[in-house]
């Protein structure tokens, strides 16, 4: 089920398993420790203490993209319906029928494939098509539309600070300022498409993953953005670590099957020096960092999600998507970890004791 890294020492066990009736699309955690799950064949499933509820059964199309509010009291989920199913979710122990359906945002025909919540209030921000709609649970009204208008909106990330949101698409990153959403974006300017983008913690420095193999990193309010290179193969997933203030956090990337950690030098002028990482064989479909360690979690076609301690060796293979996996998600307090498997497993690991101190 799980194979232990070089110092013998076991991470994370196993926990729980079970499975949805296709591949599982997307894994999000509440600040209460519920786990919310979706998978391709329409599935909306909330986990507590070892018990599945089904908030959306199987036979409809695709739902891709879940979250859950920064206060964990509304669950959203959307999908290839164009629909967006907002539910309100009561406090824990989760009684099936507190949870509601409270609103159903029908944008057909556009996909609905990107969302999620400001980390500082109940605004939910998703893609249709070339455009983001921010809607306020609260009120359940529309705040309002930002056009991307290059192309559809391929990513799109609150910073954390809750000051601003960045929408990725062709040509760069649109970066609008949710005090006065009238204002014109700032424009992080590319020669190709970014296909994800990602704040550090700290809201310090925002990150491009690129079409054209290239990560563009910008200290936020400077003009000039380093540039890393190198890349096989487009980059699919960016992750930021945390770290004290005095440092700045490391940034992962994958492309393909390999992993590259980067992490900048003391002297601006020295830029930022990658580690790669190498143990897939196949692409990785997903890179998280730990919340509140450098332990960073790689997951993959080829079936084996690594644990890498320090972003540097790995510590630990965990096992159980034989199809591959497909998507993962720390706990918020960084004790569970959970994955989705492309033949619909979705796993569920807790923290050893005995492997304490890995980050």
């Amino acid at each position: 089920m799980f194979g232990v890294g070089t110092k013998g020492k076991v991470l994370f066990q196993p926990h729980w398993k079970d499975s949805l009736s296709e591949y599982v699309t997307a894994v999000a955690w509440s600040p209460d420790g519920l786990l919310a799950a979706s998978s391709a064949a329409g599935e909306v499933v909330v986990w507590q203490d070892g018990n599945l509820l089904s908030l959306l059964p199987a036979g409809l199309v695709s739902v891709d993209c879940l979250a859950f509010s920064v206060d964990g009291k509304f669950l959203a989920a959307g999908g290839q319906d164009g629909k967006v199913r907002v539910w309100s979710i009561p406090p824990t122990p989760l009684k099936e029928q507190e949870v509601k359906l409270i609103a159903t945002l029908d944008n057909a025909p556009s996909w609905v494939d990107k969302l999620a919540w400001s980390p500082t209030c109940n605004h939910l921000a998703f893609s249709l098509g070339p455009y983001v709609q921010i809607w306020d649970a609260d009120s359940q009204t529309v705040i309002t539309t930002l056009p991307f208008a290059n192309s559809s909106v391929l990513d799109l990330a609150w910073r954390p600070n809750g000051e601003s949101i960045a929408i990725a698409g062709n040509g760069g990153v649109k970066v609008w300022s949710t005090i006065d959403w009238d204002d014109d974006p700032y424009l992080i300017d590319m020669p190709s498409a970014s296909i994800v983008t990602a704040w550090s913690g700290d809201s310090k420095y925002i990150a491009s993953g690129n079409f054209d193999n290239t990560i563009t990193v910008l200290e936020y309010g400077f003009p000039i953005p380093w540039v890393m290179r190198g890349f096989a193969g487009k980059i699919s997933n960016l992750t930021w670590s945390q770290r004290g203030a005095s440092d700045a956090p490391l940034l992962a990337a994958s492309s393909v099957e390999s992993i590259a950690v980067w992490k900048k030098e003391a002297d601006d002028n020295d830029g930022w020096n990658a580690n790669v990482l190498t143990l897939h064989e196949r692409k990785v479909q997903a890179l998280l960092f730990h919340p509140h360690s450098l332990l960073l979690a790689s997951a993959a076609d080829d079936g084996c999600l690594c644990l890498w301690r320090g972003a540097k060796q790995v510590g630990q293979i965990l096992e159980g998507a034989r199809g591959g996996f497909s998507c993962l998600a720390w706990s918020q307090d960084g004790k569970q970890l959970a994955a989705g498997g492309q033949d619909g497993e979705l796993i569920v690991w807790s923290e050893s004791k005995r492997g304490k101190g890995f980050g």
